[in-house]
């Protein structure tokens, strides 16, 4: 059952890429706003895996806005199956991305009570931004799980 651009399903699409793009930026923003997260790699993939989904989800949410103004169909299989890919890259390059920097901030945080011992270090932001990635990834995971069946049903 194809959808048509401009029914409640597609505002649902936007909907779900605008939170995308609010929760990477909120991400970015909050590890940025610490002052030695480049000293750490996987913050720094973080934050460049955080940007990438930012573009993406901003680029396909510009793309959603114009389908809707215009009243187009977006839903060809060679534009979903770019989207499907779009989709299942930028979700793993933030999984892997969350999943590193959580790996770093427990060891610090938990296992050598690192966080504990150098009060300068801004552990609770770098955890508040990997949550707000990890938050990021489900959103993610939805939209490439939708964009995936959308390619099945051609």
């Amino acid at each position: 059952m194809k959808e048509l651009i401009g029914s409640p399903g597609t505002v649902s699409g936007l909907t779900l890429r605008i939170t995308q793009c609010a929760f990477a930026a909120a991400s970015i923003g909050v590890m940025v706003s610490t002052s030695d997260f480049s000293t750490y790699t996987a913050f720094c993939y973080l934050i460049a895996s955080m940007g990438l989904q930012l573009l993406w989800s901003f680029g396909l949410a510009c793309l959603d806005v114009y389908a809707l103004r215009r009243k187009r169909d977006l839903q060809n299989p060679v534009l979903v199956s770019l989207f499907v890919v779009g989709d299942w890259v930028t979700a793993m390059l933030s999984l892997a991305a969350a999943c590193s920097s959580a790996g770093v901030i427990v060891l610090y945080a938990r296992d050598l009570d690192f966080c504990r011992a150098q009060a300068h270090l801004p552990c609770r932001q770098y955890e508040i931004s990997i949550i707000l990635a990890f938050i990021t990834w489900v959103l993610i995971a939805m939209s490439s799980h939708v964009m995936f069946w959308i390619l099945a049903s051609f």
